[in-house]
């Protein structure tokens, strides 16, 4: 039995994803403990872990705060929530140090503590990782980086790597992980062909446990789910033009709008349309003939597990680019922010449902997704890593 150390990031695209492994590790006889704020303690506790509970300066999306779409302020976030937690980690640890550490990719403490132990660190990443020439690939995205606030970002990041005796470059720090462990479907991944295997091995989402136990009613109608995460709820015109989009097909229409929205902003909805703060969304994309969403990372995969056609409405951040690798599967098509009007969404709807060529590349995808391996493989990396040492 080993002890292994998680370091999460308080929000649910970053620790979701992880929860299985987790889970499986616990199955095998590991000792897990999993430094998390406490808005996260208790899924964290359900999978046999311990939560180790520190305070956060991220926001706190049950209060309704927002992640900035800003990139330069979404990523100095991360270096804010390391200096502020990592002294609290390891005040909690004090002697009992774990034999690996894991961590997010915002999970920075984790290498911190790993580098002065001397224990190896395992990225899990519930997003793309790097490939071979990705700087140049994707230069135009990554402008920011010669902004003034990035490179002062940067010099702060590297005065607090030297605080704890360390003189490595802050982006190769964190964004070249000696060992990586990647949650994502490899559709969802820029280039893959160009990931280095012997650095990253690609496990997939583990999501076979959550399906057996999200139920949601079939439907005698077909049914659209439209969901856009849980930061980027707050748009009641994209769920009224989704509402007069479907509802006059004759579909049954589940709107998701998270815990901020006022629903009396929506109006009064057509027949077969209903609003929910929160549904069990594997279960209902399980019933599901499509699916419109924010793409976030997590919703994709989703998506892509239950073999639905998705009409994404990217926002911010990396929505965009998985919003570009479905289309470019042949298994959705972008609608704009600006752009979506009910006439649009609804043509959107019809190409997608009514063409065979979709429907197979969909069943493809549905069964690489869900041979990936999960939270067994992502096992037995860790294993496998111990081990070695």
């Amino acid at each position: 039995m080993a002890h292994v150390l998680v370091v999460g990031v308080a929000a649910h695209g970053h620790t979701h994803p992880h929860l299985p492994v987790v889970a499986e590790l616990v199955a095998r006889g590991h000792r897990v403990t999993y430094a998390i704020p406490a808005s996260f303690a208790a899924m964290v506790a359900a999978t046999g872990a311990t939560p180790l509970v520190h305070t956060s300066v991220l926001p706190d999306q049950g209060r309704g705060e927002q992640w900035p779409s800003d990139p330069v302020e979404g990523t100095a976030l991360f270096l804010d929530e390391a200096v502020h937690a990592l002294p609290q980690i390891e005040a909690a640890l004090a002697d009992d140090v774990p034999d690996i550490a894991l961590h997010d990719i915002g999970g920075y403490p984790a290498l911190v503590l790993a580098r002065r132990w001397g224990i190896p660190a395992i990225q899990l990443s519930p997003a793309m990782v790097a490939w071979e020439g990705f700087e140049s690939d994707l230069a135009d995205d990554l402008a920011f980086r010669q902004e003034p606030g990035y490179r002062a970002y940067l010099a702060r990041f590297t005065a607090w790597l030297a605080e704890h005796g360390i003189d490595d470059d802050p982006e190769q720090f964190v964004g070249r992980p000696r060992r990586s462990i990647v949650e994502i479907p490899r559709a969802l991944q820029p280039h893959a062909d160009k990931v280095d295997p012997t650095v990253y091995t690609f496990v997939g989402p583990d999501l076979d446990r959550r399906a057996a136990q999200e139920q949601w009613p079939a439907s005698d109608r077909p049914l659209v789910l439209v969901s856009f995460g849980s930061a980027y709820h707050d748009h009641p015109d994209l769920f009224r033009a989704c509402a007069e989009a479907f509802a006059p097909l004759g579909w049954e229409v589940v709107l998701v709008v998270g815990p901020h929205v006022d629903l009396a902003a929506l109006g009064e909805l057509p027949e077969h349309v209903s609003a929910h703060r929160w549904v069990p969304q594997l279960g209902v994309l399980g019933r599901a003939s499509a699916f419109v969403t924010h793409a976030g990372m997590g919703g994709c995969a989703e998506g892509l597990y239950q073999g639905v056609p998705m009409i994404p409405i990217p926002q911010a951040v990396d929505q965009f680019g998985n919003a570009a690798l479905l289309e470019a599967a042949g298994v959705a098509r972008t609608v704009p922010a600006e752009e979506a009007m009910p006439e649009t969404l609804r043509a959107a709807l019809l190409a997608l449902t009514s063409t065979p060529e979709v429907a197979a590349r969909l069943a493809e995808q549905r069964d690489l997704v869900r041979r990936g391996g999960g939270a067994r493989a992502a096992a037995d990396v860790v294993e496998s890593e111990l081990a070695d040492t």
